[in-house]
């Protein structure tokens, strides 16, 4: 099956397809150099397979995680294209989940004012989210993905027999934020969760996922009115992601999703997300998250736009104080129904 992302001149095909991996040199047009991105999580196999469908093939490995996304490790990855005298005309192609994703899109965006990114998904959280729309980034200060760039890839590849070699925490997580998508947008996909095996059902997840985000981001691709939707659970989530609790990216969407819901969504959400294994409770300084969220790249005048389900499927924005929406965690520290 093949999706296509139209945005005019930066249009691009979504292939998702069991097995596309093994045809990336059919694909993709790697007839060229080629920086193939991945890290030490991702089974070695996938970085060389695309490396045997390339003319001239340079893998970097870099270490798992978000302290991966950082100005040390883009400039690793610039300096092996200056050394290898990458030019406009070779590209980037990254192997791995959303951190290989946008750390390598955005060195594909800064090289050389731009040159041909390619996506290849290995993670649920990729597949269903952030493999495509563009956004790319590293994370500064302590503050995630405040210095980047919208930047389109040229193609997405999404093949979930990848999939196979991931612990279930990891699909859990991925799942998180295929729930987010139900809620705002797909009132069909969040009863899948509720009443299907959503590993019987994974592959039309992430078709169902991955068209309600190319639907949004054609419709605002720099995130000026609706794309902001798709931050529904993460003002709150990324607030308790920066106290490095030793939780993943969906797992702290998850908790942030659930002080946003009304309370009728909320009595339907919380069962879905501990069937998925996901976190409904946590316990936590409200203060950090309180200045974490002061500092979101999604506040302005002193407010944030925050994004709210009062009936699934359906939204509605709202500008709030971060003190606003703190006053509403009571809910996943167990202080209040």
């Amino acid at each position: 099956m093949i999706l296509n992302l139209d945005l005019g001149v930066n249009s691009y095909d979504i292939v998702i397809e069991r097995g596309s991996i093994n045809k990336a040199g059919e694909l993709l047009n790697l007839n060229r150099k080629t920086l193939i991105v991945t890290d030490d999580g991702v089974p070695r196999e996938y970085a060389e397979t695309v490396a045997k469908a390339s003319a001239e093939p340079y893998i970097i490995t870099v270490s798992e995680g978000e302290d991966s996304k950082s100005f040390e490790t883009l400039q690793k990855l610039l300096s092996k294209m200056l050394s290898e005298s990458f030019t406009r005309r070779d590209c980037v192609v990254a192997v791995g989940g959303g951190v290989i994703g946008d750390l390598s899109g955005f060195a594909a965006s800064v090289y050389m004012r731009g040159v041909d990114f390619y996506n290849i998904p290995t993670t649920v959280l990729s597949q269903v989210d952030s493999s495509i729309g563009g956004k790319t980034a590293i994370n500064f200060e302590g503050i995630k993905n405040n210095i980047g760039a919208f930047y389109q890839p040229k193609k997405v590849l999404i093949d979930t027999d990848v999939l196979k070699t991931l612990p279930g925490r990891q699909i859990s997580n991925g799942l998180s934020e295929a729930v987010k998508m139900s809620l705002t947008s797909d009132k069909d996909l969040f009863e899948l969760f509720e009443k299907g095996d959503y590993m019987e059902n994974i592959d039309l997840i992430i078709e169902k996922s991955l068209r309600i985000k190319k639907d949004v981001v054609m419709e605002d691709e720099k995130e000026t009115g609706l794309r902001r939707i798709l931050n529904f659970g993460h003002t709150i989530g990324h607030g308790i992601e920066s106290l490095k609790l030793g939780l993943y990216h969906g797992e702290c969407v998850a908790l942030g999703m659930i002080p946003m819901c009304s309370d009728s969504v909320r009595e339907r959400l919380v069962p879905v997300l501990e069937k998925l294994n996901l976190p409904t409770r946590l316990s936590f300084d409200e203060n950090r998250v309180l200045s974490a969220m002061t500092h979101d790249k999604k506040a302005g005048g002193g407010k944030i736009c925050a994004v709210f389900v009062n009936e699934i499927g359906s939204f509605e924005m709202k500008e709030q104080t971060a003190e606003e929406l703190i006053a509403r965690v009571g809910v996943i520290k167990g202080e209040k129904k």
